[in-house]
Parts: structure tokens; C-alpha cells; sequence
């Protein structure tokens, strides 16, 4: 089963700590079915000195937030929105968002 949400798309969190903040989605993980949302769901991490992080200690970063949780928001009406798919004369295969009936991709 494919996501329906992609990179790059910004979505608004529905339920738990981050309800209300808007995104965007950095990593999508089919397996899983979650998203990474920018700024979102942040968690404190105990890191060593590596290469990365040349000083360590105590790093904030986001953590994964299951698909159900969030909603894509429509570039053209800019409300949350469900998605649905539309397949065109040409024969391809596009997102389209409920509310203005507009091609999201």
C-alpha cells in the first residue's frame, strides 16, 4: 500500500502533543507508515561526540508520526484535506485534493 502523503508536502498534526502545528514532511516511511515532520514531535536525545555532532551531549530532534495522525494541507485552497487519486487522459496517475478538486502534483 502506497502513502498518499509524499516529501515535501505540507501537512498539519491531528491528535497528541503537537495538535495543530503545521509541517513539513521530511522522510515518508511506507513500511512503517510514518511521516517525519519538521518541528514536530521533537524528541531529547543523548548523543556522544562524533562526526556530526563534534560537541555532544543533548540534541534535539523530530521523531516519526504514524500517517493517521496527520493531514495533507491543499497548496490551492490551503485547508487540511483528504487525497484522492485521479488518473488522466494521459494515462497518468495524479493526487487530487477533495475539497477544490485540484491536481496536487
Amino acid at each position: 500500500m502506497g502513502l498518499s502523503i509524499k516529501k515535501e508536502d505540507t501537512v498539519v498534526v491531528l491528535t497528541g502533543k503537537g495538535k495543530g502545528k503545521k509541517g513539513r514532511v521530511i522522510v515518508t516511511s511506507p513500511k512503517d507508515e510514518t511521516v517525519l515532520v519538521e518541528g514536530v514531535n521533537m524528541m531529547k536525545k543523548h548523543m556522544k561526540p562524533n562526526n556530526q555532532y563534534k560537541q555532544g551531549g543533548i540534541i534535539e530532534k523530530e521523531s516519526p508520526i504514524h500517517i493517521s495522525k496527520v493531514m495533507v494541507i491543499c497548496s490551492r485552497c490551503s485547508k487540511p484535506t483528504r487525497i484522492g487519486n485521479v488518473k488522466l487522459d494521459s494515462g497518468k496517475k495524479v493526487r487530487v485534493c477533495k475539497k477544490c478538486k485540484e491536481v496536487m502534483d
